[in-house]
């Protein structure tokens, strides 16, 4: 095989192979505030990890997802995590 064609073809491999998986992203995150006791569990978001903006993606008990702002200054969010953290362990124990 002509060593430019096996050439084309690792770096099509290699392009596919590195490809990234498609994933939900917030595109827009809500205001309004939420008490910790109806969140089940959170990811926080960062953008341009595959995502355009940064948000914290947060389950709530009955399974639908709701966009809230990144934790970065915002209080009311990082205390919400906390205490969802905190559950969590209390959970495992």
């Amino acid at each position: 095989m002509d060593p430019k064609v096996c050439v084309l073809l690792l770096l099509l491999c290699a392009a596919l192979c590195s490809a990234e998986v498609a994933q939900d992203c917030c595109l827009r995150v809500a205001q309004q505030r939420l008490p910790a006791g109806r969140i089940q569990s959170y990811k926080v978001q960062e953008a341009g990890r595959g995502c355009d903006i940064s948000a914290t993606v947060a389950q709530m008990k009955g399974g639908k997802h709701l966009c809230l702002p990144h934790p970065e200054g915002h209080l009311w969010v990082q205390r919400v995590m906390k205490m969802v953290d905190q559950r969590e362990e209390n959970q495992q124990q």
